[in-house]
């Protein structure tokens, strides 16, 4: 068989469903092999978007998503990507053609270095110069992309590899692994500053976001009763409706979170990583901070635990919840003061009739009709906050949005992703006007692919979330204004169904006939981010300060 067809073969083998990309010329056996293989090729309008895709397979499943290019501007194109599922912690795959190694007649032609580019992206990066390591090859990627701490691996297949006729090869299983447990003198220790602690905390972070640390999670909590907060990409792993949740640290500093993470004397970080924004500031001598995740902790000015327990995080909870009990002395008065505060706060402007609508009145509406496992994929804005802030999430993975890279662009691709993992649930796009034309190429995608897909465009002809810390740091308001298409007739244009909400009163409804109707609907709605400021630099911080 050709290298191409073995390459496809150990795909196959890894269990791979799904590629996403823009196939090239360089791996059009690559193509060929897939037309005749069990894995479907969805070919997107932009490699960007292709690695997007994958990365938020690979978020939501745990198994490796995999995107195609070809060689030059296919592989730069998938660079952005490759940061987004490395710092995401996303196991994805990235396929890339070359020219002919052996020989060519092109000179310089397109060619770029594509391994080496990829070496500070990726777990891994190879060229496959032998048909013959194919099969180690490829096992070893989807080995280093799904092992702790996930990430993004690449594998280069130039042309000429790929055409060579190979004997069969034998493909390598797919191994058996357990994450390692945690050590028992770390667990004792860990324990007792849990135990001899009066305002114990706990944190739930990014590396938590995973369906038996959430079980392990909320027996934890409710066999113990400690208050628990969450970061931007834990939300959900513990329904944040639950009577001890403390809000989320959508904001850095100042919110009523941090009264309680000031006050706490033993914080309990539940798969924390600092790729994600600081959720609070350490300070040396304030309080013990215990470090629970798969790996050790990358050291930082603003973190530094004293305590780490290395080792599969449920297990690690489990443990813990065996080993301690309520204690008497514990005190969460001032947490129960902090948390009632915080929840009158949170309601305000939630009925807000104005038009363009407030952001909590949109959250509020989007939160009253969403079900419980339904699927928001934000892109990054201003309205990434408000959503991390307001939005309660009832279940793990259901609120996706991307604190680490923080990248513009990845809000469309990565619910459409949501969407092929979860074909019975509602997914939910929230992408502002500038990340949204990042990528609206895939509204074609989405409708070629019959998805039945809702996208809430929150439109402000401006980039936001930039124009606001321009206003926090007194700078003049410059540079940050824009002009739009027609978002409706640009929806219909590309076969979707547009929708112009005029009143704040006409959202909820419109988002309830899109989804009885089916289809890609795509919502443009005029969001008014006046309170910015106000709220989210003034009032929390004064209503906070005064609990």
């Amino acid at each position: 068989m050709k290298a191409a067809t073995l390459f496809v073969k150990a795909l196959e083998a890894e269990g791979v469903r799904w590629i996403f990309g823009v196939p090239g010329e360089e791996n059009l056996d690559l193509v060929e092999a897939l037309r005749e293989s069990s894995i479907r090729l969805i070919v997107t309008r932009h490699e960007q978007a292709a690695g997007f895709m994958a990365a938020t397979w690979g978020r939501l499943t745990g198994e490796t998503g995999v995107a195609l290019s070809t060689l030059g501007p296919g592989a730069t194109n998938l660079v952005t990507a490759a940061a987004y599922a490395q710092l995401g912690a996303m196991p994805m795959l990235m396929i890339t053609g070359q020219k002919p190694i052996r020989t060519h007649k092109q000179g310089m032609f397109q060619l770029v270095d594509v391994v080496d580019m990829m070496q500070p992206l990726t777990k891994y990066t190879r060229q496959i110069v032998s048909a013959a390591t194919i099969p180690a090859r490829i096992r070893e990627a989807f080995r280093r992309s799904e092992e702790e701490r996930p990430g993004a691996v690449h594998l280069e297949l130039p042309e000429d590899i790929a055409r060579d006729e190979v004997e069969d090869a034998i493909l390598l299983p797919t191994e058996y692994a357990r994450r390692p447990a945690p050590d028992d003198a770390a667990l004792v220790q860990a324990a007792e500053a849990i135990s001899n602690a009066k305002h114990p905390i706990l944190m739930i972070g990014a590396g938590a976001n995973r369906q038996r640390t959430a079980v392990a999670l909320r027996a934890f909590i409710d066999k113990l009763g400690i208050p628990f907060f969450t970061t931007q990409m834990g939300k959900g792993v513990v329904d944040e409706d639950h009577h001890l949740w403390l809000g989320n640290a959508a904001l850095s500093a100042g919110d009523f979170v941090h009264r309680a993470i000031d006050a706490a004397d033993v914080i309990i970080n539940a798969g924390h990583d600092v790729v994600e924004k600081p959720p609070f500031f350490m300070t040396r001598g304030r309080r013990t901070v215990i470090h629970i995740n798969f790996s050790s902790a990358e050291v930082d000015s603003v973190y530094f635990p004293q305590i780490e327990v290395v080792g599969d995080i449920a297990h690690t909870i489990e443990r813990l919840t065996d080993a301690l009990s309520k204690q008497e002395h514990w005190d969460f008065k001032f947490f129960d003061k902090v948390r009632d505060a915080f929840h009158k706060q949170l309601a305000e402007n939630a009925d807000d009739p104005r038009f363009p609508m407030h952001p909590v009145r949109i959250v509020d509406d989007t939160r009253k009709y969403m079900p419980d496992d339904g699927v928001l994929c934000l892109d990054n804005g201003m309205y990434k906050l408000w959503y991390a802030r307001y939005y309660k999430a009832r279940q793990p993975n259901t609120v996706l949005l991307d604190n680490a890279l923080a990248t513009m662009g990845a809000g469309l691709p990565s619910a459409m992703a949501a969407k092929m993992v979860y074909p019975d649930r509602k997914v939910l796009a929230i992408c502002g006007d500038g990340g949204f034309m990042m990528n609206a190429q895939e509204l074609e995608t989405a409708v070629r692919l019959k998805l039945d897909l809702v996208i809430l465009l929150l439109h402000d002809d401006a980039f936001g979330m930039i124009r606001w810390k321009q206003a926090d740091m007194g700078f003049a308001d410059f540079g940050m204004e824009f002009g739009n298409p027609d978002f409706v007739k640009f929806a219909e244009a590309h076969g979707a169904h547009g929708h112009r909400p005029e009143r704040a009163d006409d959202f909820l409804p419109t988002l309830k006939r899109a989804y009885d109707q089916g289809g890609v609907h795509l919502i443009d709605l005029a969001i008014d981010y006046s309170d910015n400021h106000r709220v989210l630099d003034e009032e929390i911080r004064r209503l906070s300060a005064a609990v």
